[in-house]
């Protein structure tokens, strides 16, 4: 009987109300990631700490397509890279290096998001980094950091220099790799990713008409963009506007991310 009701009990049974609602959060995202048409296989990453002082967090299973993420099926390891509840999936060891130096170098940064795009990673191998000659490149261009390649990541070492490559900023350029982002919540997260995604993907096909034929804003445009699109605003934007017409939408295409 004792073994029956175990088989019984469900991941949601198994953790907080909080927990369950970023673990919805984060399949969702990740579908969502498969449906824009960023995702990468099996590989890349995207991330939510768990709440609570153990900074445990959530991450794909090293077998899953994106499209297939539940939230039952995402795993909680520790900083260290130990899993904290009972699964046979196993983790990239990557993925855990630079979301683990990010979750633990940075409070605000409930949700990690990894990608490497073919865009994203054009702009990261570009020596001038995210130009902003587009609306939307400088909503995300002010808050941009990069940080140099220094192979696949795998190395614990580089967590130090990936924290202070970030510094206060929200999204960064992983040179000749990709693009990350971060977020108080998956919804930040992910919409920065957006705006970063889209500011890539025009600037890749923006500089095939040549650098001679672009128009540079005029002086102090950007910076006005920046306190336009900064605070308070974006947060309301992305978690109470973006999001949940997002959740629609997927709902509509690909539900199932909830179980």
């Amino acid at each position: 009987m004792a073994t029956a009701l175990k088989a019984m009990t469900t991941v949601k049974d198994q953790v907080s109300a909080e927990e369950w609602a970023l673990r919805v959060d984060l399949a969702a995202a990740y579908r969502l990631v498969a449906l824009y048409g960023w995702d990468d296989l099996i590989f890349t990453h995207l991330s939510a700490r768990v709440p609570g002082p153990e900074h445990h967090f959530l991450i794909n299973p090293y077998t899953h397509m994106f499209e297939e993420i539940t939230a039952s099926s995402l795993v909680k390891i520790d900083v260290d890279g130990n899993k904290v509840m009972d699964t046979p999936a196993p983790v990239n060891r990557a993925g855990f290096v630079i979301h683990s130096a990010i979750h633990a170098g940075r409070d605000d940064a409930v949700a990690v998001l990894h990608l490497h795009t073919p865009h994203g990673q054009a702009v990261s191998a570009m020596a001038e980094g995210l130009l902003p000659h587009t609306q939307t490149a400088m909503i995300a261009g002010h808050d941009v950091a990069y940080h140099d390649f220094e192979g696949i990541a795998t190395e614990l070492e580089e967590r130090e220099r990936l924290v202070e490559d970030l510094g206060t900023k929200n999204a960064m350029i992983l040179r000749n790799h990709g693009t990350l982002t971060i977020g108080e919540s998956v919804p930040q997260a992910f919409l920065r990713m957006y705006f970063l995604e889209r500011a890539c993907e025009a600037q890749v096909l923006m500089l095939s008409a040549g650098r001679e034929n672009l128009n540079t804003p005029h002086q102090g445009v950007a910076e006005k963009v920046e306190g336009q699109s900064s605070g308070a605003g974006m947060r309301m934007l992305a978690d109470g506007l973006a999001w949940p017409a997002l959740l629609r939408k997927l709902d509509r295409v690909n539900p199932g991310y909830r179980d």
